[in-house]
């Protein structure tokens, strides 16, 4: 199968081809299916060929998933490097997408791995970032983009880092309602797939294993999962350091803005569920997002409240660059302190397999999240059927849900006085003029769509 393909637009090159950055990106892309047997995107075969790039605009990359492995074959540069040169360790971890249960609860993606922790993928993408670091001249410019795969199912992080959380000191989640009979008088006032999630009726094939039910977890296996969850974070706080550190001895600390983010959140035992999927609240939208400007910018600290998002992000490294963020970006520069006059964030949802066909479009503005369902395409080619007719996946037809939204459908909260958005007040007549205002801003404020749109080539 061919493997040239056009090469989409992207900051890094703008970076690199306009203010003679040095790019680098180690660790997680997935800019590009994870799916991919046949090794179509260069994200999975560059490391069959020991290459490093370059790749969509960066000049270095060294890439690495949630697990080296699959079906016996390495994934990615870090799998190959683990496999090579530690056979066997990449059997410590648990299965992705397989939803088997382990660690000492039997929770699902959970796993007790014994492999050493200077060989996990944590403490690889750091490694990896300062010898890139080591490479450039103290004159250089660069941009790096460090990428973790953690925090992020599998929860298998290394055996010997347990020590530092006991899921048994931990209470649930406060967005967990706290028994099943509760957590099904919520999802029952949220679109119909919520509580069909939760009790197994419909498959979230999209965001979790497909043999996940998440009515079948105890209350210790949500706390496993986030005590997991939560040593994997101390695990990136402290690669980060590790690396800050060596941005401080190279003398360039002065000169360097640092932004931390995620690109997604988890369920992690809000409503009583896990993982993810077309499911837009907070716990899965409001992600962390910290920037420190460069100390010799001398700006002042501030927490801004405004909304922002991340396609904000892209404007901003062009303006720290000393160049004009180019017209297919879209957002807008990061403000630095309150009072940007910023009212509103927006999130979309579509489906990759026909067979589902679900649109959401979100908006947040106000202290309200109000999403708004499009018409299901249940059944509507995408593209990804003919990918699936050639049967690699082991299916020639696209899954199917009997979930079907007719247009009317959507949630309305109100997250200040409803920060887990418990309570959809969609059909409350009491806030139909606040529901349609909201609705009609989501409508005029997105960018028009591609068209036509690009077909959908692999799954996830």
């Amino acid at each position: 199968m061919c493997r040239s393909r056009p090469t989409p637009p992207s900051v890094a090159a703008e970076l690199r081809e306009r203010a003679g950055y040095r790019t680098a990106l180690l660790g997680k892309a997935h800019f590009e299916p994870g799916f991919d047997p046949d090794h179509v995107y260069p994200e999975n075969y560059l490391a069959d060929t020991d290459s490093t790039g370059p790749m969509r605009g960066f000049d270095h990359v060294e890439l690495s998933m949630h697990v080296p492995a699959a079906f016996g074959s390495p994934l990615q540069h870090y799998g190959k490097w683990l496999m090579e040169n530690f056979p066997g360790e990449e059997g410590g971890f648990a299965q992705l997408l397989g939803a088997s249960g382990g660690g000492d609860t039997g929770a699902p993606e959970t796993e007790i791995n014994p492999i050493p922790r200077e060989h996990y993928h944590t403490e690889w993408v750091a490694d990896r970032t300062i010898a890139y670091l080591d490479s450039l001249d103290a004159d250089d410019d660069w941009f790096v983009w460090m990428s973790f795969p953690d925090p992020h199912h599998p929860w298998d992080p290394p055996d010997s880092e347990r020590y530092r959380v006991d899921w048994r000191d931990l209470d649930l989640p406060s967005g967990h309602p706290g028994s099943h009979d509760a957590i099904r008088e919520v999802l029952a006032g949220k679109p119909e797939h919520w509580l069909r999630y939760f009790d197994g009726d419909f498959v979230n094939l999209e965001g979790a294993p497909m043999t996940f039910r998440p009515a079948s977890m105890t209350d210790d296996q949500i706390r496993e999962i986030n005590a997991m969850c939560h040593i994997m974070n101390e695990m990136i706080d402290e690669a980060c350091g590790r690396v800050l550190d060596r941005v401080t001895t190279r003398g360039w600390d002065e000169r360097t803005d640092v932004f931390f983010t995620t690109d997604h959140g988890e369920l992690q035992g809000d409503y009583g569920l896990m993982f993810k999927g077309p499911f837009h609240t907070d716990s899965l939208m409001r992600v962390p997002l910290v920037w420190r400007p460069a100390p010799e910018a001398a700006v002042a600290p501030a927490s801004v409240p405004e909304p922002v998002g991340h396609l904000d992000l892209a404007p901003t490294f062009c303006e720290i660059a000393g160049i004009e963020a180019p017209d297919w970006m879209q957002g807008s520069s990061l403000p630095k302190a309150p009072g940007s006059g910023r009212e509103r964030a927006l999130c979309e949802w579509d489906s990759q397999f026909p067979g589902y066909g679900m649109h959401l479009r979100s908006i947040y503005r106000d202290g309200w999240l109000t999403t708004a369902y499009e018409p299901s395409t249940r059944g509507v080619p995408n593209g990804l059927e003919e990918w699936l007719a050639l049967g690699i996946l082991g299916i020639t037809e696209s899954p199917e849900t009997d979930v079907d939204y007719d247009g009317t459908e959507g949630e309305l909260y109100d997250v200040e006085a409803d920060p887990h958005q418990f309570r959809n007040l969609w059909d409350d007549a009491g806030y139909r003029s606040l529901r349609d205002d909201l609705v009609a801003d989501l409508r005029d404020s997105l960018p028009p769509e591609r068209d036509p749109k690009l077909a959908v080539a692999r799954p996830a």
